[in-house]
């Protein structure tokens, strides 16, 4: 069983899309790149990163501004440097969209599956870490879901006899209160099928798109996260706040550190390096 895990996780990379323009934060972010904003006590893509580690993907990427390259360069390199996993920041120009990672990373990737993780998404659960890594031993794509209030904010699953029929971006009308979160798993099979997304009416790669496209062409599954699982998009200055206090609350309570990179390193033995 444990040979099978460590052939599953050299056919995935995982990508942390970190960049965009974080309007929802200025004016903090006209400095500042949100994803180096502090959740608690760590750097809010810590906690992204975190996951990957603890999921046993070995190629990390990092997709991210022009300016804010040197950047992330500077925090990590000196906690990560020199081990077994690879850890590359690479640049996205001009903010094109989420789907944009598909060709952005395809002279990397070597026909491997891909893990994205999008850096301000927040995720808290048990077994959360045993259900990531399962994912991404399955033969279908997969997106994270979740039930929430506020659906029309979101991009709304449809399902159809327990199958994602479709995906709709903020619906004026109620669908679903079931909603795609900032976790995609993507086969290599359908990875291809990133060529053939257009741009949006905003003038982006929109990853809905490429979802419905891997819906229409294929198969899209769920992984729904459980009751007791815990998530935030932290792109809001209030989201910001409450997943400060529930990180603050939970590591009080639990008496152990979230998101804490150095630690999890170290409990492996082992740490990350640039590529």
């Amino acid at each position: 069983m444990g040979h099978n895990k460590i052939e599953a996780m050299k056919n995935v990379i995982g990508v942390v899309m970190a960049g965009g323009r974080g309007t929802r934060l200025n004016p903090v972010t006209r400095v500042i790149n949100k994803h180096l904003l502090p959740i608690y006590q760590k750097p809010m893509i810590f906690y992204a990163l975190s996951n990957l580690v603890l999921a046993g993907i070995k190629d990390i990427f990092i997709v991210t501004n022009p300016k804010d390259v040197s950047t992330f360069e500077k925090l990590i390199d000196p906690i990560f440097l020199g081990s077994d996993y690879n850890l590359k920041v690479i640049t996205q120009e001009i903010p094109n969209g989420i789907a944009e990672v598909f060709k952005l990373i395809e002279s990397f990737r070597n026909g491997r599956d891909m893990l994205l993780h999008l850096g301000d998404n927040l995720f808290f659960g048990h077994n959360f870490i045993t259900r990531l890594s399962s994912t991404i031993k399955t033969n279908n794509s997969t997106v994270f879901t979740y039930k929430v209030k506020n659906p029309s904010a979101f991009a709304v699953i449809k399902m159809e006899q327990n199958t994602v029929a479709k995906i709709i971006e903020k619906p004026d009308d109620f669908i679903s209160d079931l909603i795609a979160t900032g976790i995609y798993f993507y086969k290599d099979s359908d990875i291809k099928l990133s060529q053939q997304v257009d741009f949006s009416d905003r003038g982006e790669l929109e990853i809905t798109d490429m979802n419905n496209l891997i819906i229409r062409k294929s198969k899209l599954a769920v992984m729904q996260l459980q009751r007791g699982d815990i998530w935030y998009d932290c792109g809001t200055f209030n989201d910001l706040a409450s997943a400060t206090q529930f990180i603050k609350f939970a590591e009080e309570r639990h008496a152990q550190k979230i998101g804490d990179l150095e630690a999890i390193l170290a409990s492996k033995g082992q740490s990350l390096c640039f590529v």
